[in-house]
């Protein structure tokens, strides 16, 4: 079989350098084309969006010209899961298959399940609270936390939900699955920016959680039931609030998460299989963490700028960032979380200092 591999996301380049470490050849499609994805990637293409419509024609063009059979999706589907049937019509798409991806993020059916397994979450509805206080309104189709707003009860809310507000940090847990078990890589705890109203944009996770033995073994029964119910398969995580000794699952993504870059091994290569890995654990001997920079407003990369070490997702000279959207990311390994806080700020700075502010 042709080690070659497509690899379709928002953003490629943590899934092309993956692959690349474990021998495939990364084809990329996806929407910033940075330098470090075309660096990993043999060949790609950039779209305006994961709509079947943007993808189609990149597809039409790598099966024209590489011997590609298996493909594996990243993040940015739960926008368009339509996209998905399609790709497995022309590939082996590998991870879970689209109806898995489908029930998964069809929320009151994930709620549902959530409650016949006895599995707490905040209260959830799908129509508008008549008192906004102390809720949410949340995308159906939402991703990394775009879109997540207080409840006002003026003015229209179009494919949204509505989840009460807990009070507790946001934590997730890498998992791989086979269908019928799962297998914990590692707890972690994430955070927050707010942008404009959107309040809980995804900004960073770290492999260093304040949870105890009980927490992390009552998740694991958790994720059991969870992948039986959803036929979850390859690569997954699991997003929770934790509130000292109480918990509440917010989603699961079903396909490979960030936190997969804070923990060794060949986790794409399970991920492909769709087995467990032979490997026990996964010990934690050194905090890490990745950040996602974000522009706090428009501004431009100049040609003569020097990213910092350990910096993805790095853009081209002469990209304009508009507000909100990301510059790019950081990774930082220190034998502490407060160490790792550090080198991300230094990290920050650095980059900050060159930025060209419009």
């Amino acid at each position: 079989m042709s080690n070659h591999l497509l690899i379709i996301a928002n953003s490629a380049r943590m899934l092309a350098q993956a692959a690349q470490r474990a021998g495939f050849i990364p084809l990329v499609i996806d929407l910033y084309a940075d330098m470090d994805t075309r660096q990993s990637a043999r060949a790609w293409r950039q779209v305006h969006s994961l709509h079947q419509n943007d993808i189609a024609p990149a597809v039409d063009f790598f099966l024209n010209h590489y011997p590609i059979k298996q493909a594996v999706y990243g993040s940015g589907f739960e926008a368009f899961p339509e996209s998905l049937p399609y790709l497995q019509q022309r590939l082996d798409l590998r991870g879970n298959a689209p109806e898995t991806f489908a029930n998964i993020t069809y929320k009151p059916y994930f709620f549902q399940v959530l409650a016949r397994l006895n599995i707490p979450y905040p209260a959830s509805v799908f129509t508008a609270p008549d008192d906004p206080e102390g809720w949410l309104s949340k995308p159906l189709h939402g991703q990394g936390g775009i879109g997540i707003r207080l409840w006002r009860t003026e003015g229209g809310a179009p494919a949204c939900y509505w989840q009460e507000q807990r009070s507790g940090s946001p934590h997730s847990v890498l998992f791989l699955a086979d269908g019928r078990h799962a297998q914990v890589i590692g707890f972690n705890r994430q955070w927050t920016v707010a942008h404009g109203e959107d309040l809980f944009i995804f900004a960073g996770v770290i492999n260093q959680t304040g949870l105890s033995d009980k927490q992390k073994s009552l998740i694991g029964r958790w994720l059991e039931g969870l992948v039986t119910a959803f036929n979850l398969k390859g690569l997954n995580s699991l997003d929770f609030i934790q509130d000292g000794g109480d918990l509440w699952v917010l989603e699961i993504n079903p396909r490979p998460s960030a936190s997969m870059q804070l923990y060794p091994g060949d986790l794409l290569a399970c991920h492909i299989s769709g087995q467990l890995s032979s490997a026990q654990s996964w010990p934690v001997t050194q905090a890490s963490a990745y950040q996602i920079i974000y522009a706090p407003c428009d501004l431009g990369i100049p040609t003569t700028m020097q990213w910092p070490e350990n910096c993805m997702d790095v853009p081209p000279s002469g990209v304009i960032c508009r507000t909100g959207q990301p510059i790019c990311s950081i990774i930082a390994h220190h034998k502490t979380a407060q160490g790792v806080g550090e080198q991300l700020q230094y990290q920050q700075r650095a980059i900050f200092s060159q930025l060209h502010f419009i």
